[in-house]
């Protein structure tokens, strides 16, 4: 299953190199392409390939919801007891996916290729540490760290959060309310042959910070001890206000002192009303049931429909990429 946004130049390549992983008599499966209303021709490509090839399938959403609610469509979609996800610029070869579902035959749940060696820039890589670090606390798995776009995983995982309704997606916190069985394993990690990564450094950590006020509480713990410190601080503080008053007969100096006080006290209230205000906000999306994706239309040679799924026994899968 791929997530499609402004890919109108690596589609056909990527549809080329998946024909040796999905090609019929081979491999049972299909390609589940979900484009996020892009800019260019890329539904139209989508639409000239699932028109070329039976195991391709496309679905068109109004408007951009974002790469992980586009990957909840397609995951809803799935038709096959195991689901790959991978991005559509080819930094992920997709020769790889046989690599994953080797390992998930070991008995994971969960299977991330980890790319081997990736530079993006020290902005870059720097907001990619901190959302890895977001996403193990909204995960509470060790192995948020080795999470990426590139995932196999067994299809009925998608049962532990089928109500889950809501604007703001992560599929791998998501994915842990299934299991706690996740692995990892090193990937080749290619150049992106066409264009550059829509993926920005205050998209990831606008990222980051939506999967920390959407699925962990963390953000709410830490005001707690924002609030807890500055009150041991104050605390403290009137002790030597008071010791220097009775001690050496000295009040504290007036202005300054009291000016940084308020500050600190002031910026650490508004910190805390901050944080409170995101879970709000949240909740106020929630009550209003803003949908998490909104389908415009879908292509597709095959008569099987989406409710109609076609799910064989794990022992004899095969693979919905």
């Amino acid at each position: 299953m791929i997530p499609v946004y402004n890919s109108e130049g690596s589609l056909p390549l990527v549809v080329e190199r998946l024909k040796a992983v999905l090609e019929p008599g081979k491999t049972m499966g299909e390609l589940v392409l979900v484009n996020d209303a892009s800019t260019d021709r890329s539904w139209d490509i989508i639409c000239e390939l699932a028109g070329r090839y039976l195991w391709i399938r496309g679905y068109n959403l109004m408007r951009n919801f974002g790469q992980h609610n586009a990957l909840l469509c397609g995951i809803r979609a799935a038709r096959y007891p195991v689901i790959v996800t991978l991005d559509d610029d080819l930094q992920t070869p997709p020769e790889e996916v046989p690599k994953l579902l080797k390992l998930l035959d070991q008995g994971y749940d969960v299977v991330y290729g980890t790319p081997e060696r990736q530079s993006h820039g020290f902005l870059r890589d720097a907001a990619s540490s901190i959302t890895k670090l977001a996403l193990q606390s909204a995960m509470g798995a060790e192995t948020a760290r080795a999470v990426s776009p590139f995932r196999a995983f067994r299809t009925h995982l998608r049962n532990a959060f089928a109500p889950f309704a809501g604007p703001f997606v992560s599929v791998d916190v998501l994915l842990t309310w299934g299991t706690r069985k996740f692995a990892s394993t090193p990937v080749r990690n290619d150049p992106r042959p066409i264009g550059v990564s829509n993926y920005t450094v205050g998209r990831l950590i606008t990222h980051a910070l939506n999967m920390m006020t959407g699925f962990s509480t963390a953000p709410l713990q830490l005001a707690s001890i924002v609030g807890f410190s500055c009150t041991l601080l104050g605390v403290f503080i009137l002790g030597f206000v008071a010791v220097r008053y009775f001690v050496a007969g000295d009040p504290a100096p007036g202005f300054p002192f009291l000016a940084s006080m308020i500050a600190i006290f002031s910026g650490a209230q508004l910190f805390s009303l901050g944080i409170l205000g995101e879970y709000l906000a949240r909740m106020h999306f929630r009550m209003m049931d803003r949908p998490t994706y909104a389908v415009l239309g879908t292509t597709s040679q095959q008569s099987v429909g989406i409710d109609e799924p076609i799910l064989d026994n794990d022992a004899s899968y095969g693979a919905k990429v």
